[in-house]
């Protein structure tokens, strides 16, 4: 399943069926008076928050929804039927803006919640409305109200606890693959990872989601590399971890880069509660290790683990930290002795 989590798309609600003009006509009835309908109103657009869902890839696939119409008033007083509302399915964590890009319409961040993105058309009034004592034969009706038609952008921001943050190469795929169940593309390459993943993490009898990002450099808010459009997907996280790797030349001006670019990125990244971590300790000798990790918390101006990916050293620490700064009531506790259920064909 591809990945997507940027989507334009157009939608129109239902437009009110007319009223009916029309009269009773029986025989042995000598008065028989105005019987016009109300016309049924338009369906609305809807959007819905489901499970299961993490892209928005099938609205690369559809990107027109329209509502049915109401049915127009019918003689005999009988009304139109309501248009049928459309329902979009959508993942947990989806914003929804205006045409411009930057008015929020709504936030889904909970299963079924729901939301109208499009109110359709109220049915227009049938001749039997507007009979009265001075006007008792009325030769007119309502139209019905037309629908709403409105473009909108859906954008995904995936729901974590914990999210990784460092330059292409930090170690945040190898990571996430030693503490997780996910299974991230590795290779000694920059920008392996493409699109972010999602692995849940188990430490002490908790677990908690931490997502993956794809790595920032020097110039990402101005869109080089892959930019910083990936960034949306942590700004929900509780905690950021930090990876700087331990064997690049300068881990302080790495530090500072992802730093810089957090602040140009604006929002409230930067205060959000951050773990700070030099990776790829494994290839170091003590010596490296110690000044690598004095330059870096001089930097950072707080404490800094030390931890490698491969060889699992001072990964247990790391969860912990991060667990530390999670919310209880966002973190799945295991009870105890609980045991995972054996598997049955």
């Amino acid at each position: 399943m591809r990945f997507l989590d940027l989507a334009k798309i157009y939608i129109r609600s239902g437009s009110g069926g007319n009223g009916a003009v029309s009269f009773r006509r029986e025989k042995y009835i000598e008065y028989g008076g105005p019987d016009g309908g109300d016309g049924g109103g338009g369906g609305d657009v809807v959007a819905e928050a489901v499970e299961g869902l993490n892209t928005l890839i099938d609205f690369r696939y559809q990107q027109h929804f329209f509502a049915k119409n109401g049915q127009g008033g019918m003689g005999k007083q009988r009304t139109g039927r309501d248009g049928a509302d459309i329902v979009l399915r959508v993942p947990v964590g989806t914003e929804i803006l205006d045409e411009d890009e930057e008015t929020v319409l709504g936030d889904l961040t909970e299963v079924g919640e729901r939301l109208v993105l499009a109110h359709g058309g109220n049915g227009g009034f049938g001749n039997l409305h507007f009979k009265s004592a001075t006007n008792q034969a009325p030769r007119r009706a309502n139209p019905g109200q037309e629908g709403v038609e409105r473009t909108i952008w859906l954008r995904l921001k995936l729901i974590a606890d914990a999210g990784l943050l460092g330059l292409p190469n930090a170690g945040k795929s190898t990571f996430l693959s030693a503490s997780s169940n996910a299974r991230p593309k590795i290779a000694d390459y920059p920008f392996t990872t493409l699109h972010p993943n999602l692995g849940i993490v188990g430490i002490d009898g908790a677990e908690f989601v931490m997502a993956d990002i794809p790595g920032l450099i020097a110039g990402a808010h101005e869109g080089k590399g892959l930019g910083d459009r990936f960034l949306g997907h942590v700004e929900r996280c509780s905690v950021l971890l930090h990876l700087v790797d331990g064997t690049a030349g300068d881990v302080a001006a790495d530090y500072r880069t992802i730093i810089d670019e957090l602040e140009a990125y604006g929002g409230h990244l930067t205060e959000n509660p951050r773990v700070t971590v030099l990776n790829k300790i494994d290839a170091l000798d003590e010596d490296e290790r110690a000044d690598k990790q004095a330059a870096l918390e001089q930097a950072a101006g707080r404490p800094v683990l030390a931890m490698s990916g491969v060889s699992r050293e001072g990964l247990q620490e790391v969860l912990r930290a991060v667990r530390a700064e999670i919310d209880e009531d966002r973190l799945r506790l295991k009870a105890a002795g609980e045991e995972p259920e054996p598997w049955r064909p």
